[in-house]
């Protein structure tokens, strides 16, 4: 018996499915209408709306780094795409899987230069790994079964399948079967060896990434500190790290690169597993970039090689029977009462964060007095900006709360950042996701005036400080929740702050608080 018939957009619905993908963040415009209409049609495929492609790709990043799958994403032409760039861009840098969806006009169409005509192929050349364009419904099918390959091969690639209006509508289309994606390689010999030899010869360090700072990777770098005395480290913004209490400790690189340079430098060698070597977010007058340049480095796992079996291997070699060195539950005193500061805020944070809880911090400056409470409250994964593209925070609380809705989503959210992608509070509030947003409102962007510092702009005048406030009007984010149907109140103080979160904790669905923080506090 023939198969059925079918058009290209039902082809790639199908074939999405089949071969695991089962939700589409999505922001769809005309030359996307059959696809919209082929997930109508197509059983087992959630589609979740986002009012801006920043908030669609960040979402599927989100559910990528709690899931380790791809979802889809779908976007309206070039300008949808580029849109949701800055987020794939993130999405990058954490090495999620993504396969983007992303509409053209028909191909007769494209040779007149409508309005929305782009070189598609050429905006998502900036974050894609693999990018097709089939020109026939037949085609259509086996090129997402290969985006999806792509997309799950190691360590997680950003796909694009760029789908012509025509090769949408027309019939032809056939599912096609699932295709293997690319398993992490598997570490040499030599390179344990190497491991092994620095972690005894000296004082070592490991600079941990990927599945190395979760589950059995965490846990056997631990045994490996607590055997050999060697430090464990992370990126500044790691895309997913375990923490808390029962779990292993990782130090986070310093922002800034005279502290991180000087950090490592106490270093005999740093081992990197499942990371590059690291470098300053930017260059400035007299400094320099690379921030382990004057220590010995080897490798024990590049970023596509089995970084926790390697870890294992390691462990079992110079650690066996040794158990992991683990963070002792603590919870912080009460702050007293008085002004909301940054650091009562986090302290709050860290007394009644739920068990199993995700942190989505986009907060920087505000969570960085904070970030040493956490680190022995209840045991929860911290979602980092990878790519230092800001507006990612939201969207990440989206898709981690979509891929893990029995556990508590924490939002901690800068006033800035949070004007990128406010529209995921909409998602939010539609999909009725359990997520707390926590937004510091200090009325600045204040990782920037340190920069303008940094880069020795001197004292800033009034047109520079213009550049830098957020005030004159202030952001009212109570109305603005509330505007897109999420609960929100204000906190200025700490007892009314830590009312608010625990009311928020207490309340299914999302909830915003905007917890008000003087300049500098």
């Amino acid at each position: 018996m023939s198969e059925p018939t079918m058009n290209g957009s039902e082809a790639v619905v199908r074939t999405l499915r089949d071969s695991g993908v089962d939700v589409c963040f999505a922001n769809p415009g005309t030359s996307e209408m059959h696809l919209v209409d082929a997930i109508d049609r197509v059983e087992g495929m959630r589609v979740v709306l986002g009012l801006f492609e920043g908030v669609v790709t960040g979402a599927a990043d989100g559910w990528a780094r709690m899931t380790g799958t791809p979802a889809a994403t779908l976007l309206h032409l070039g300008p949808g795409l580029g849109n949701g760039l800055a987020n794939l861009h993130n999405a990058r840098k954490a090495q999620s899987p993504v396969v983007n969806l992303v509409g053209n006009h028909a191909t007769a169409h494209q040779q007149f230069d409508a309005p929305l005509t782009a070189d598609v192929p050429a905006f998502a050349r900036t974050v894609s790994h693999w990018i097709d364009e089939p020109t026939a419904p037949g085609d259509a099918g086996a090129a997402a079964a290969r985006a999806v390959q792509e997309a799950r091969s190691a360590p997680g690639r950003i796909a694009t399948l760029i789908l012509p209006a025509d090769v949408a509508w027309e019939e032809g289309g056939r599912p096609a079967a699932p295709l293997p994606a690319a398993a992490p390689s598997t570490v040499s010999d030599a390179a344990i060896d190497a491991a092994l030899r620095a972690l005894s010869s000296g004082r070592a360090g490991m600079l941990l990434r990927g599945e190395a700072l979760r589950g059995e990777g965490l846990r056997a770098a631990g045994r490996i500190a607590a055997a050999t005395g060697a430090r464990l480290f992370c990126d500044t913004f790691a895309p997913r790290l375990e923490r808390g209490a029962g779990r292993v400790a990782v130090e986070k690189i310093p922002y800034r690169a005279a502290p991180a340079i000087e950090l490592l430098g106490q270093l005999d060698t740093l081992i990197l597993v499942g990371a590059p070597p690291p470098v300053a977010f930017f260059s400035y007058p007299g400094q320099a970039s690379e921030l382990a340049a004057d220590v010995p480095t080897i490798v024990l796992a590049h970023p596509h090689e089995d970084t926790a079996a390697a870890l294992v291997e390691v462990a079992s070699r110079c650690a066996a029977g040794v158990a992991p060195l683990v963070v002792a539950p603590s919870v912080p005193p009460a702050p007293d009462d008085g002004p909301l500061t940054a650091a009562a805020a986090m302290a709050v944070v860290a007394r009644l964060l739920p068990d199993q809880a995700i942190v989505s911090e986009e907060a920087l400056t505000s969570a960085a007095p904070g970030w040493d409470a956490l680190a022995a409250a209840a045991p929860h994964d911290v979602l980092h900006l990878t790519g230092g593209a800001i507006g990612d925070g939201l969207p990440l609380a989206v898709g981690a709360a979509v891929a893990c809705p029995d556990r508590r989503v924490v939002s901690l959210e800068g006033d800035g950042s949070a004007m990128y992608t406010i529209q995921a509070l909409w998602t939010q509030a539609r999909e009725r996701l359990d997520v707390t947003t926590v937004v510091f409102a200090n009325r600045s962007y204040a990782v920037l005036e340190e920069e303008l510092a940094a880069v020795g702009g001197g004292s800033a005048g009034p047109k520079a400080r213009s550049t830098l406030d957020l005030g004159r009007p202030d952001l009212d984010f109570v109305a603005l929740a509330s505007g897109m149907g999420v609960p929100a109140v204000r906190a200025d103080t700490v007892a009314q702050f830590a009312a608010a979160f625990a009311e928020a904790l207490g309340t299914r669905g999302p909830f915003v608080i905007e917890a008000v923080i003087p300049a500098g506090a």
